[in-house]
């Protein structure tokens, strides 16, 4: 049979059904448009939250107190004397520089506004290794620490929280948890990360928060950024690291009473999460492709209790069994196919609408099509239609001319 044929002969029949046809596409194009949309969020999910642990560079090291893999007994907690052994060049010639820092949550106000953020008590070599940018205003200098004073910068987040504006804000008194603090510089953005909102943040000199806000002692730190002095030198800064520490704490072998992670390992944990939750996603979208199917069937079956008579005819005049077959494949492979395409645009427009409402939000989020989830949604779409329409295709293909052409 030629092929051109049977795809004419299936539009005809398709078009003589117009409305059954309309409401079984429909079903695809809900089932591929969810597909797509899922998929593309969960792409457009996966570049932000690495783009934002990337941003802050690949060679960059946290060191904790305690072991995170196994559970350790007599963990000695971080200090700052820990941080100047890792700056040391000759016990860590590979690390560039450290910035120990302590950490905590706290309320912040200002006029009446309120908010809940982040505060981290940092030395000024916390700048460089966390590569922060000011919008306005001076960081956090030696002699703010030495003096423990009660100054301050704080994210874009929290500026827009408070003053509703991110400029002109250098002098202005907040209160931490009620006590006073002047505002001498606001960060640039940075988005998400590790940590929670990297602009939901308050920055204090180290001993101001260790005494004022977070009652930690004198020596104490809770987490040490360490700065490798290249991306390919992270290897041997993390095991000098280890070397320091192990000694220092008098460790035992394999009982560390740290944890050390990298970039990558925060990037390998976070593609996959983001892998597992945007497959997640594309399965509970594709149940939807199968209601499609299912639907496919149903109607194909309709099609061959209503054409019993047609198909005894034409197998009186000499169409084989194979001709049948292929008839009916092909009307709901068109049926799929064609929702499949209407179904790629609809779910090119949702993920569009669902980019500008995460911008609108303040949240920027950028859904990826990718040809790959394209491709995937067009193959499987086709495929379900082929495997829902073979039963009735091999049905009707079956019947028997005489009883065919008897049926009523």
């Amino acid at each position: 049979m030629n092929i051109l044929q049977t795809i004419k002969e299936a539009l005809e029949s398709l078009n003589a059904n117009k409305m059954r046809a309309g409401l079984t596409i429909l079903g695809i194009v809900i089932g591929v448009a969810s597909v797509i949309a899922m998929l593309a969020v969960g792409a457009g999910a996966q570049d932000t939250i690495l783009g934002s642990i990337s941003g802050i560079g690949t060679n960059l090291l946290f060191v904790f107190e305690g072991n995170m893999q196994e559970e350790v007994r007599n963990i000695k907690p971080l200090t700052m004397a820990d941080a100047a052994a890792i700056d040391d060049v000759f016990q860590a010639p590979h690390i560039e520089q450290v910035a120990p820092a302590v950490n905590g949550s706290a309320q912040v106000s200002y006029g009446g506004e309120t908010t809940n953020t982040n505060i981290f008590g940092v030395t000024p070599e916390y700048q460089p290794v966390r590569n922060y940018q000011l919008v306005e205003g001076e960081f956090i200098s030696d002699e703010n620490v030495n003096g423990r004073a009660s100054v301050a910068l704080i994210g874009t987040e929290v500026a827009d929280k408070l003053f509703g504006r991110r400029d002109y804000i250098i002098g202005e008194a907040i209160r931490i948890d009620g006590q006073p603090f002047r505002i001498i510089g606001v960060l640039g953005e940075k988005g998400g990360g590790q940590f929670g909102s990297q602009d939901n943040v308050v920055l204090v000199p180290m001993t101001t928060a260790k005494v004022r806000l977070l009652n930690r002692e004198r020596d104490q730190v809770d987490i040490i950024f360490a700065q490798a002095i290249s991306s390919d030198a992270v290897l041997q800064a993390n095991e000098e690291i280890a070397q320091i520490l192990r000694t220092r704490h008098h460790t035992d072998l394999g009982a560390d009473d740290f944890s050390i992670f990298s970039q990558q390992d925060f990037l390998s944990l976070a593609s996959t999460i983001t892998n597992v939750l945007t497959i997640f996603l594309g399965g509970i979208a594709a149940i939807s492709l199968l209601v499609g199917g299912i639907g496919i069937m149903n109607i194909m079956l309709v099609s061959v209790t209503e054409r019993t008579k047609e198909i005894g005819l034409r197998k009186a005049v000499g169409a084989r069994k194979i001709d049948i077959m292929v008839q009916f494949l092909a009307e709901s492979s068109l049926l799929s196919l064609m929702g499949g395409i209407a179904g790629i645009i609809l779910g090119w427009i949702i993920s569009a609408i669902v980019g500008r409402i995460a911008a609108a939000s303040g949240t920027p989020f950028y859904p990826t099509i990718s040809l790959n989830a394209v491709l995937l949604a067009t193959i499987f779409s086709t495929l379900v239609g082929l495997f829902f329409g073979l039963y009735p295709a091999n049905r009707a293909a079956n019947l028997e001319p005489v009883e065919a052409l008897r049926y009523e």
